[in-house]
């Protein structure tokens, strides 16, 4: 078969060159040439617009197109298949789509090839045949693997291939309800010349892997490594090409891991599932709260407990704050789990509206379990961890704090309040304090809510 014609096109302005070149002609970046496929053209097939009951119009040039009217499509909804790992169903949205493309991103190590073949043992045990192309390692490496997991995964057709080409054939051949390639950096087409991992590899593999999983009705699972700055390597269309983008986060010195979804076209987005790495592989934590506030410690100062809304799931988690006198020079500022930005923000506001000085002090901050607060709402129990570690006074170990801090040291509501204190009552915190305006109307007997307008206003309340 002829080799399929490529050009290099520039990935800032467009632009294309019949060879590589460091530097652009047209808009003058460096090293932004892509080798890309050139599609011949095709004239448009019309029989899928029949059967989808469209309309015939004269588009220029004389050809014909179908513009069906929404009512006129018709098609068929087909069930989710539930894997029977609830956390890894939960943050898909309930269960895997067929015919969906799914990105499975993660560092090197952090449990995505287990996850899989655990996914692809349960699946073939469920009665939909699973294709697991491996292009990082050989057959016996995998066995080893599936050996220690113990899940049935005997069943699982194994496939040791780097060749593009070769894994769609084999597919095809074998037709199977579910593809894992693990990982989309290994394999390469033919039809370009780029080493396997280039941008121009990994977008047209993708762009392959999706049109497959589109035409044939079988779920595409593809594996991808990080960057140093942790987001998945290669070209950032492959994200945009793909359904689901799922990250696999977790410290190395940690036993558990967070799956979470940062783009899904069939569910609600930056939902989490909760792991637990053992020796059988990830084991669902049901529930999260439990796992992070487990090893609290209730009588110490500098700690406070917020609830983070994790896509539809409440989760407390547990900040500590350390104010200690600077050694030298210039007092550090360091966060883990929160933006070092916002920390600096908070500590001018308890400056400069409740007459805490960190001048002369260094201040640490983490949140507990690799979590990472990104929203606001954690913001009051930041600003309570930091003020409690200054007066070293321990907070009331039953307290829970949700809250945005403005500039003017004022507290402001968060949504879906009565959502989080729910979880805070399930867990069994007997004080919340929260904006004043913000304040649930259904709330549990069990609890105490605290209102409070001010930084001031906190302070006052809790260290009086």
């Amino acid at each position: 078969m002829a080799k399929a014609r490529t050009v290099y096109r520039c990935t800032e302005c467009g632009s294309e060159a019949p060879k590589w070149q460091g530097r652009c002609d047209a808009c003058g970046e460096w090293n932004t040439l892509v080798e890309e496929i050139v599609a011949p053209k095709v004239a448009a097939s019309s029989g899928a617009a029949r059967r989808m009951g469209g309309s015939r119009t004269l588009a220029e040039g004389g050809s014909v197109a179908f513009t069906p009217r929404l009512r006129d499509v018709r098609g068929s909804n087909a069930e989710r298949w539930a894997t029977g790992i609830e956390e890894f169903d939960f943050v898909l949205g309930g269960g895997i789509v067929p015919g969906s493309m799914i990105l499975i991103g993660g560092e090197p190590g952090i449990g995505k090839s287990t996850l899989l073949l655990q996914v692809a043992a349960r699946l073939q045990a469920a009665g939909h045949a699973t294709l697991y192309a491996s292009g990082e390692e050989s057959a016996l490496q995998v066995k080893l693997r599936a050996d220690r997991l113990g899940d049935n995964s005997g069943d699982v057709t194994l496939l040791s291939e780097t060749n593009l080409e070769t894994v769609l054939a084999t597919s095809a051949a074998a037709a199977p309800a579910v593809l894992i390639v693990d990982s989309i950096q290994t394999v390469f087409t033919a039809d370009l010349e780029g080493a396997p991992g280039n941008v121009g590899q990994v977008r047209e593999c993708a762009a392959r892997l999706m049109r497959y999983a589109k035409e044939s009705g079988t779920t595409v699972f593809a594996v991808g490594h990080v960057t140093k700055g942790g987001g998945i390597a290669g070209p950032k269309t492959l994200e945009h090409i793909v359904d689901t983008v799922l990250y696999f986060e977790g410290e190395s010195t940690l036993d558990h891991r967070i799956l979470r979804a940062t783009k899904n076209r069939f569910g609600s987005v930056d939902e989490i599932g909760v792991f637990r790495m053992t020796e059988q592989g990830l084991e669902p934590v049901a529930n999260p709260s439990e796992l992070f506030m487990g090893d609290r410690a209730s009588h110490a100062s500098g700690s406070a407990v917020t609830a983070l809304l994790e896509g539809t799931r409440p989760v407390l988690v547990e900040i500590q704050a350390l104010a200690a006198k600077a050694g030298f020079g210039t007092p550090q500022r360091v966060a883990t789990g929160f933006d070092g930005r916002r920390l600096a923000l908070l500590l001018a506001v308890l400056d400069k509206r409740a007459g805490l000085s960190f001048a002369q002090l260094d201040v640490f901050l983490n949140v507990v379990g690799g979590m990472r607060l990104v929203e606001p709402a954690g913001d009051l129990a930041v600003a309570a961890a930091l003020s409690s570690s200054v007066y070293d006074k321990a907070l009331p170990p039953d307290a829970i704090f949700i809250g945005e801090v403005g500039l003017g040291g004022e507290v402001r509501s968060v949504s879906q309040a009565d959502r989080r204190v729910a979880e805070a009552a399930n867990m069994g915190m007997k004080r919340v304090y929260l904006a004043e305006r913000g304040i649930p109307r259904r709330l549990s007997r069990d609890l105490e809510i605290v209102g409070v307008r001010t930084i001031q206003d906190l302070l006052r309340r809790v260290f009086a």
